[in-house]
């Protein structure tokens, strides 16, 4: 018997719930089972024009002047409303872009405490008074850059959504949030909870539609005054391009190729541990990967063996299937990408321990699965080694000493994250200041909190998520100077 579709056949703009007007209707892929699961608003460039109207005249309106206060109380209030909306929406977001139930379950409740330290910055959003002279009084204020153009990437929706929404609503910007085709249910749904929470019509604007139409669009729009995206770097230039004739603010998160450092001094447990997981979560499709796991060559052989046999080991399932450990990637042309990649690392010598090849069980038939993979005996030269891959691949490397990890760990075009284990605390800080990366996790990895700033070196990005720096990319600094001796004298006086 058919199931029926989930329907969310509407876009939100202006605070209403409006059909697209250039756009289309089209259905979004389960990527565990390769069929439809939902029916979804894709908007054209028309409704972004429509939507950034609406932005800028909420702007224009009671929005750009509402008290701090009341703007951090509206955050607490979606914070509250998250809360309980969180269990469906780890299953939305589970059958839209194939994460693990269990992870989506884990990684969601903890949204909300963005929104509430957002509300906390909301309401100390400060300048300072600069003294230079007596009879002047000098002082800055930040205020709303305008209306922000959010492009939100596949494999993680709802985190980079919260992530910049947050940070727009707490600097009193209005925004624009377009989804990206192959995950469109959950901004909608995260539109509902805006709405429900008192958020101002025209303060949130939700656009799901492809890349090449309405995300083009929004970058290309004058009154889009912010655009803050995550995804590949090259799309990310070409941004940069389209956005230069009305000198936009941008900030990019890009990705990276990440080196796990595993030092022969290390707890080799906690290092697995995490070297494990760090490889294969949410089946690779993730910026943070530790996908260059570089390892000293005195214990490189048992480091192989384990990963490998702790790869092989990884059960793998529909995502909705609370036992499953790694599900499907979240498109065909993704599966297709990685598996070209399982061809190219064979091909440049990599030796295959775990995987490398898609995976197929009854219970996965038509999903788009592949097998958690293990390259060993690699080299930073390979592309395996070089090229993000976003799939469940990891890179094994030797090295000697500490001089050489360091310089491995930074040949490469990105500079995201990086991590390191080792028992020496000398090491641990020499070590971490010299890997060029926006983070670097020592003993630990992937920990990420919303006071922490976020970001990446190199063509890992610019600017940065999450913590008070976030709100850089998000308000003007304004300099006020106010003459308190009332004179000016007459520079052409006779």
């Amino acid at each position: 018997m058919a199931t029926e579709l989930y329907r969310a056949e509407k876009l939100f703009i202006g605070g209403e719930w409006v059909a697209p007007s250039d756009g289309e209707i089209t259905t979004s892929i389960n990527p565990s089972t390769g069929k439809p699961w939902a029916s979804v608003a894709m908007a054209g460039a028309k409704d972004v024009d429509l939507a950034v109207a609406a932005a800028k005249d909420a702007m224009n309106g009671p929005w750009r002047r509402m008290a701090p206060m009341q703007r951090a109380n509206i955050l607490r209030a979606l914070a509250r409303i998250y809360a309980e909306h969180a269990p469906r929406l780890a299953e939305l977001e589970s059958s839209d872009n194939g994460q693990p139930l269990r992870d989506t379950r884990a990684a969601l409740p903890s949204h909300p405490q963005w929104y509430n330290y957002y509300a906390g910055l909301a309401e100390h959003l400060e300048g300072r008074h600069v003294q230079i002279d007596p009879n002047a009084h000098i002082y800055t204020t930040r205020e709303p850059a305008g209306v922000v153009g959010a492009i939100i990437p596949w494999n993680a929706p709802l985190t980079t959504t919260t992530w910049k929404l947050a940070t727009a609503l707490a600097a009193g910007c209005a925004i624009v949030i377009k989804a990206a085709e192959h995950t469109p249910v959950t901004a909608l749904e995260l539109a509902r909870l805006a709405e429900e929470a008192g958020v101002p019509p025209g303060v949130v604007n939700v656009v799901p539609g492809y890349g090449s139409v309405a995300g083009a669009r929004l970058v290309a729009h004058p009154d889009v005054r912010v655009v803050s995206f995550t995804g590949e770097h090259r799309t990310a230039q070409d941004i940069m391009r389209n956005a230069a004739d009305s000198m936009k603010r941008l900030a990019f998160e890009c990705g990276g190729k990440s080196p796990h450092i595993i030092f022969d001094d290390a707890d080799l447990e906690q290092a697995l541990n995490a070297a494990t997981h760090s490889a294969f979560v949410s089946c690779g499709q993730v910026c943070t990967l530790g996908s260059r796991i570089l390892v000293q060559r005195s214990i490189y052989d048992r480091v192989v063996d384990e990963i490998a046999r702790r790869a092989s080991a990884i059960r793998i399932g529909n995502a909705l299937d609370t036992a499953t450990q790694m599900g499907p990637q979240t498109h065909q042309e993704q599966m297709e990408k990685t598996l070209r990649y399982f061809a190219i690392g064979r091909e440049e010598g990599a030796r295959v321990v775990a995987g490398g090849e898609a995976y197929h069980s009854p219970e996965t038939e038509g999903g788009y699965f592949v097998r958690p993979t293990v390259f060993a005996d690699a080299n930073n030269d390979m592309r395996s080694s070089r090229e993000e891959i976003f799939g469940p691949v990891c890179s094994l490397i030797p090295f000697d000493t500490e001089e050489d990890a360091v310089r491995i760990a930074n040949d490469t075009i990105y500079g995201l994250v990086g991590g390191l284990w080792t028992r020496d605390v000398g090491r641990a800080h020499r070590v971490s200041a010299q890997i060029e990366a926006g983070t670097v996790w020592v003993n630990t990895y992937r920990y990420v909190r919303w006071a922490m700033p976020y970001g990446g070196y190199k063509m890992s990005g610019i600017g940065r998520e999450n913590g008070p720096e976030s709100l850089d990319e998000f308000t003007e600094l304004k300099t006020t100077v106010v003459n308190l001796g009332n004179v000016y004298p007459d520079a052409y006086a006779r």
